[in-house]
């Protein structure tokens, strides 16, 4: 008797260990999850403690009234994984398992698919190709789909590819990088370094997504490669130890940018300005001159071509600097000095020309790239202070540039000769993005507005307020996918539906 009950805990046992090194993917199919090794320059996720209380905050369930806004949208809310909520055991992975995808192959962008899949969308200008949106909404706002919760405190807006929504936040003392579904549902939340707990916490840059991959850069400098579907960890590296340079006042707040097989970083400090890591595996491979000594800014890079010559624009605390994005040769520093260094408006080119910005009256400035051979230089062209954006984004649009001022408020201005158009109130001060002819002004208030892209005058066509419950400003960019507006206040993700029903 004791001869057969043991050998049914054997079976019984075996049994176990099967089915947990299993996943049940939405086709049925069950498949075993292999992680891939990390490469030797990188080390695992090892999540920090949360601090006590921290969950339950977030997950305070009076804290929004999401039938506020839209009528009576049905709300998703969203719960902070396992991965997430105990780091002694941290299973990074999916929440709604799916098949293991081989994350050595370049997968083209599934173009039914909804794609944003960066800060700024595919060509980093902020501008999206979307129609057949409304072109004004109800007294109420646009019909709420879903509010998605527990993604984390932060600024970071979202990214789309593949199915998915990426976004990221502070949970406990961890950086957590958010996959929802287009339902609003959580897929998967990983833990990608440490949280930025200091003046304004929580994250500020924006998941990167390339193929089956996903990068991200927390605030303190550690940068993530991580499959896109599940959340496994690929490799990380800390481009600031590597580097030897110093954090910044209020953290980093670059979203990386994905160029071919690498992935650009601006560490910043006395050892380079720009560098460039194999995607792969996280390895340098090619690392700038210092600029001047400065330290990094708060902006993202642009990549862009001009006279055969592939080109990195970004800013460092005291200059706009451009560098070649095959070499890593630093071309130029241009000085632009703002006050506690706050550079953080991503470049604009366009027809060798450099749109820069920043706030605190420091203003904005329009620069002539200037090619000889196979040396470079630049020349301004005009500057202002009618249009001081802070750190909230500029968009271009048929020759005509449009932001908000750090004191608040909106101007235009006309690209080649930097006349200003118009200075209104409008939301007041806040970010921006641009699809089929509108503006869509997002107050770090939590108020958005429909604006026409035109330089005659700032009219406000439709407004309304997000739903109440986060904490702080809402500095996160207004995101236009798929007939869907993405507005992020903390810890609140809300999904809008601006599709206009008559055009379809």
């Amino acid at each position: 008797m004791r001869s057969r009950t043991s050998r049914l805990e054997l079976f019984l046992g075996v049994i176990a260990l099967v089915l947990l090194g299993c996943t049940v993917g939405e086709d049925g199919w069950e498949s075993a999850r292999r992680p891939e090794a990390a490469p030797p320059d990188t080390e695992r996720i090892e999540p920090k403690e949360p601090a006590a209380g921290d969950t339950e905050v977030l997950l305070d369930e009076t804290a929004v009234d999401p039938l506020s806004v839209g009528g009576e949208p049905e709300s998703a809310e969203v719960e902070p994984s396992p991965a997430a909520e105990l780091p002694d055991e941290v299973a990074v992975g999916p929440s709604v398992p799916e098949p293991p995808v081989d994350v050595s192959d370049e997968m083209a962008p599934d173009t039914t698919a909804p794609y944003w899949p960066a800060f700024q969308g595919p060509r980093g200008d902020n501008i999206s190709t979307e129609t057949g949106l409304l072109r004004e909404w109800p007294e109420d706002g646009p019909e709420l789909l879903w509010t998605a919760r527990g993604i984390g405190s932060g600024y970071s807006t979202v990214s789309l590819a593949g199915g998915l929504i990426y976004t990221a936040g502070n949970i406990g003392d961890n950086t957590v990088v958010t996959a929802l579904t287009l339902d609003g549902e959580v897929r998967w939340q990983a833990p990608v370094g440490g949280a930025w707990a200091k003046a304004y916490p929580g994250t500020r840059s924006t998941p990167t997504i390339d193929g089956n991959r996903l990068y991200y850069q927390n605030p303190l400098g550690e940068l993530y490669c991580l499959d896109a579907r599940t959340g496994e960890p690929i490799w990380n590296v800390s481009v600031l130890e590597r580097f030897g340079a110093p954090n910044i006042t209020w953290a980093l707040a670059e979203s990386v940018l994905i160029d071919g097989d690498r992935v650009i970083s601006t560490p910043g400090g006395p050892n380079t300005a720009v560098v460039a890591l194999d995607k792969w595996t996280g390895e340098t491979v090619w690392q700038s001159e210092s600029a001047a000594g400065d330290a990094t800014s708060y902006a993202t890079p642009t990549l862009a071509e001009y006279e055969g010559k592939r080109l990195i624009f970004t800013m460092t605390g005291r200059a706009a600097i451009c560098v070649d994005a095959d070499t890593g040769r630093l071309y130029w520093r241009f000085p632009h000095k703002v006050a506690h260094d706050i550079n953080a408006l991503s470049p604009i080119f366009h027809d060798g020309h450099v749109f820069i910005s920043s706030g605190y009256r420091s203003g904005s400035r329009l620069l002539r790239v200037l090619v000889d051979g196979d040396d470079m230089d630049v020349e301004e062209v005009w500057a202002t202070t009618d249009l001081d954006n802070h750190h909230d984004g500029v968009v271009l649009v048929d020759g005509y540039l449009y932001g908000a001022r750090w004191r608040g408020g909106w101007s235009c201005l006309e690209w080649e000769t930097g006349q200003t158009m118009y200075m209104e109130r409008g939301v007041g001060k806040g970010s921006v993005t641009y699809a089929e002819g509108m503006l869509y002004t997002f107050s770090d208030r939590g108020e958005m507005g429909l604006v026409p892209a035109t330089p005659e005058e700032h009219e406000i066509v439709s407004r309304f307020r997000v739903p109440p419950g986060g904490s702080g400003r809402s500095w996160a960019y207004p995101v236009v996918c798929d007939g869907r507006l993405y507005l992020r206040h903390d810890d609140y993700l809300f999904c809008y539906d601006i599709r206009d029903p008559e055009a379809e």
